[in-house]
């Protein structure tokens, strides 16, 4: 749990406490927002002081109170103006008696809000990509360990050919790595608003500097350059809400690679196969009702808060779609819970997946045995390409192979095999193929674990590649 104090008397969001970590929390708190906000004050009015609009004296003032954050007076205010960010000006300004006649001058509140939100936006992807790094390092020491190790592929949830274990993570490691680049590229493409004014046009800027030589772009650039921001090169009163699109389809892509995997394990985890497992505390307690239970609750959760993630890029799709003109004011309430609750998900999702890598149970007997049983009858292949090489009709092999492999699938299937799969004794008896190929070739054919292909290499080249991430 936090150490944020907080009360249990009223209604409290899952990511106050339960989901997310406290870094990621703190970046979106109120605190820091404020804390953002002044700084972005301070720059401004730097700016100007450096246009001579600003004395000395008055920056020095604001620059020493910047961190006196006071959101209880600043909600005394608000509650009477009903204007959050004039209140947190006013706030500002009464504990600067030199300096508080000059904040906010020429501004309008999305100078302000807008360039703290890409603040807070690139702070947070700074926190995302620092666990998923940790994640694609973890992930290349497991997919390296388990390269070589043979398993039953799965199409259409139905046994097809071995693949390696290893080869199975990797392709999860792929898709982790392109969502890494997609977020590096995302974050180093953020822009703020700039210092542009009510509609963009820095009118009110242009007539504060008129006869000081210094222009509304200049103020801007240096402004932000304070920030260390790009601004956008234009933008009417917020920055383009299509930059909000775009980080969220960067993280709910993230959420869907995440969602895959753990889908995966889940399906893996269920005792027919019982090949993974998540990791599963000593006193840890799977069902109030059944206490065998070992249920994959930390996947589970992983695929609900991605799946909750995936509904996010439609809202900042209307949040862009629908800002009229210059702006309208329909987004900004969604924006307070849109991107912090993004965030607080993804971050939760990330942690927990990085446990499960870290402790992942792979189960060798069940893996063997799942080859040993269906792999045979994805290594018909093999017998048939050999018969067709020694002579034998092809069309005719494939016939007589084909109704083995299903009586055999029905003994299987049944039971009735015990445990074994009969295919090998009924090909090896059959007279037909015993003219082409003897018996011991034959189950030297049968032996799937071999059959993987270039698996093992693919697997061990994604695994390096997974590590030239800069960590």
């Amino acid at each position: 749990m936090s150490g944020n104090a907080f009360s249990h008397d009223g209604y409290l969001s899952p990511f106050t406490w339960r989901y997310g970590s406290d870094a990621m929390r703190t970046v979106w708190s109120e605190v820091h927002k404020r804390h953002l906000l002044r700084r972005v004050w301070v720059a401004l009015a730097t700016a100007q002081h450096e246009a001579g609009l600003v004395t000395s004296e008055q920056l020095a003032d604001l620059r020493a109170h910047e961190g006196d954050v006071d959101i209880a007076r600043a909600a005394e205010i608000e509650a009477e103006i009903r204007h959050d960010l004039m209140a947190e000006v006013k706030t500002f300004a009464e504990q600067c008696p030199v300096g508080g006649g000059i904040i906010h001058l020429g501004a309008t509140s999305m100078d302000v809000l807008d360039n703290a939100d890409v603040l807070r936006i690139r702070e947070a992807l700074d926190l995302l990509l620092h666990v998923l790094r940790a994640l694609l390092s973890d992930l290349s020491s497991l997919i390296t360990a388990r390269a070589d190790q043979p398993c039953m592929a799965f199409t259409h949830i139905q046994p097809a050919e071995p693949t390696t274990v290893g080869y199975r993570l990797a392709q999860y490691g792929q898709d982790l790595l392109t969502d890494h680049r997609e977020l590096s590229r995302v974050r180093a493409d953020l822009c703020g608003k700039g210092i542009k004014g009510a509609v963009g046009t820095s009118a009110s800027y242009a007539e504060l500097l008129a006869g000081t030589g210094v222009s509304a772009a200049r103020l801007e650039a240096r402004a932000m350059d304070l920030l260390d921001l790009v601004p956008f090169p234009v933008a009417t009163q917020t920055y383009p809400r299509k930059q909000d699109w775009m980080v969220l389809n960067a993280l709910a892509g993230l959420a869907g690679s995440l969602y895959k995997f753990a889908f995966d394990l889940r399906l893996l985890q269920s005792p027919p196969l019982g090949e993974w497992s998540e990791p599963f505390g000593a006193k840890q307690v799977g069902s109030s009702a059944m206490p065998f239970k070992r249920n994959p609750i930390t996947s589970e959760k992983i695929n609900s808060l991605a799946r909750y993630v995936a509904t996010l890029p439609r809202v900042a799709w209307d949040n862009a779609a629908h800002s009229l003109l210059e702006r309208t004011l329909d987004d900004s309430a969604n924006r307070r819970v849109l991107l912090p609750s993004a965030f607080l998900a993804l971050d939760e999702i990330l942690v927990s997946m990085r446990r499960t890598v870290r402790g992942l149970e792979v189960n060798d007997a069940a893996i063997a045995r799942n080859l040993a049983i269906y792999g045979v009858f994805a290594a018909t292949e093999r017998v048939l390409m050999e018969l067709a090489r020694r002579g034998a009709d092809r069309q005719e092999m494939h016939e007589v192979i084909r109704e083995h492999a299903l009586a055999a699938w029905e003994q299987v299937q049944s039971g009735d095999a015990g445990g074994e799969n009969p295919l090998p004794g009924l090909l090896c008896g059959d007279e037909r193929i015993q003219r082409y190929v003897p018996a011991e070739r034959v189950l030297e054919l049968l032996d799937a674990s071999s059959y993987v292909g270039d698996a093992p290499l693919r697997a061990r080249r994604l695994a390096a590649e997974l590590m030239l991430s800069p960590l």
